[in-house]
């Protein structure tokens, strides 16, 4: 048992050294296949592409007494922000947005667009719209800034929230993933053409050289005949000239 382990590891061992040239021999395939996809996934990703924008307005929570400086009214303070953040996107709130703008959709569509933010140890909530329109996307996210700190103040006995940032959006797509889906289609269309030239490398059962029969059926090859390829050429050359010598003789008597 012990004389097999090493001989078990080193024929896993040529296996995969020889799937590794048969990879490297299929390199141009490899390439092609990576070109290729990577071409059609960033193809298709820009002509279907459609640019959106974040905008986003920040509003400071304020508890409803006067001293905003004690540490109870600073924690008070920060569990409203959740309760802020229900409020905000809620159905009175942003239907009333909806009303105010003449925007043509429904509840349920803006609350997707819009998420809420609270930064770490913060009293700050900042409200962020998503939107293929630039302006839109601001115009939104203030109007929902200014609905929700009126409703708040005049709703849940509290102060009215301070609206520290007016909207403010950077004109960088935030879906720009092109270069992304193109990395993925070169890296899909690597493992593609992998996967097949592996599959091939498995499912072949061709006998070529006498390692291949030892491997396969466990015989050792005691000898092998050898192909001389000279010899062959120049038995070839001789039966030319035979040819040609016989030609020549059957001119000559017709000549005759």
């Amino acid at each position: 048992m012990e004389n097999n382990e090493p001989i078990r590891d080193q024929e896993i061992e040529i296996d995969l050294v020889a799937l590794f040239h048969e990879l490297l021999k299929h390199w141009k395939a490899l390439v092609a296949s990576m070109v290729l996809l990577a071409a059609v996934f960033g193809l298709y990703s820009k002509i279907t592409f459609v640019p959106e924008y974040d905008a986003s307005a920040e509003m400071y929570v304020l508890t409803k007494s006067t001293s905003i400086t004690s540490l109870a009214d600073i924690q008070v303070g920060s569990s409203l922000t959740n309760d802020y953040e229900y409020v905000i996107t809620g159905r009175t709130v942003l239907s009333k947005v909806i009303d105010n703008l003449n925007m043509d959709e429904t509840y349920e569509e803006l609350k997707q667009r819009v998420s809420i933010e609270n930064p770490t140890d913060t009293r700050v909530l900042r409200i962020v719209v998503t939107d293929t329109d630039y302006d839109e996307a601001k115009a939104v996210a203030d109007e929902i800034a200014n609905v929700s700190s009126q409703y708040i103040a005049d709703n849940m006995d509290q102060s009215q929230p301070k609206i520290i940032q007016t909207a403010y959006a950077s004109k960088t797509p935030v879906n720009n993933n092109i270069l992304k889906n193109t990395v993925i289609g070169a890296v899909l269309g690597l493992f593609l053409a992998a996967g097949m030239v592996v599959l091939g490398y498995m499912l072949d059962d061709t006998i070529s050289n006498a390692d291949d029969m030892e491997n396969r059926t466990g015989l050792k090859v005691l000898a092998s005949l050898p192909v001389d390829e000279t010899e062959y050429d120049g038995a070839k050359s001789k039966k030319k000239k035979k040819k040609s010598k016989t030609s020549n003789s059957s001119s000559n008597k017709r000549a005759v």
